[in-house]
């Protein structure tokens, strides 16, 4: 059978930004009753009372906060080190027979220079590959018979090393992202490890990044 409360809670997960903000008592549990009133009273087919909308978004954001943001904010306290780099270049390959051979070269060259930035990731029909722009001559000679299907320039990457709890509490990653989204930043590659991840952004962005993830420590 269903409940006001039941209902209330499929809908606020249907939302995730929602949600989120929901924990974090943002939001005017009121003034949300009355927007999500008629959807609930049409799942319950009955009239509902805002005041009975209120209290099952009060005990829901109560719960959420203790559930998820809880766990979430104690593994972020604990982010590792925090690396930047600049004048960065994103390639797009599509796959082919060859690109991998070609990616090997390309391996050799980077070996050569320890300091330098590269990092690639493979998908079904896309080889992505992210150099310090000093290398962009060489890709550009190593890949020329490759189909290159987008450059872009004047880029910044942000590593960050997770502890490892990071792997058995769902949310981390939505967390961190929100909070991206909420200050305007563009993500424009995402490259995961277990414990790390990196995302790439333009230049110009690179400074309220790095600010917006160190500030996750003092959550």
């Amino acid at each position: 059978m269903k409940t006001i409360s039941s209902v209330v809670e499929h809908y606020i997960k249907k939302k995730p930004f929602l949600q989120s903000a929901l924990a974090q008592g943002i939001i005017n549990l009121t003034s949300l009753s009355r927007i999500v009133k008629p959807e609930i009273e049409h799942e319950l087919g009955k009239e509902i009372r805002n005041g009975a909308i209120v209290m099952a978004l009060k005990r829901l954001s109560d719960d959420l906060e203790f559930r998820a943001t809880h766990k979430i904010i104690k593994v972020l306290k604990n982010i590792g080190e925090i690396t930047v780099r600049s004048s960065l270049t994103d390639f797009t390959f599509l796959v082919s027979d060859s690109i991998l051979e070609n990616q090997t070269l390309l391996l050799k060259e980077v070996n050569k220079n320890k300091d330098v930035f590269y990092t690639s990731s493979r998908g079904v029909n896309e080889l992505n590959i992210v150099v310090s722009n000093i290398l962009d001559s060489t890709v550009e000679s190593l890949f020329k018979a490759e189909k290159c299907t987008q450059k872009a320039e004047e880029l910044s990457s942000i590593t960050v090393k997770l502890p490892a709890e990071n792997v058995s509490v769902p949310g981390i990653y939505y967390f961190i992202f929100q909070r991206l989204a909420w200050e305007g930043i563009v993500l424009y590659e995402v490259i995961s490890t277990t414990n790390e991840f990196t995302i790439l952004v333009n230049d110009d962005q690179v400074d309220i990044a790095f600010k917006t993830i160190k500030d996750l420590k003092t959550l």
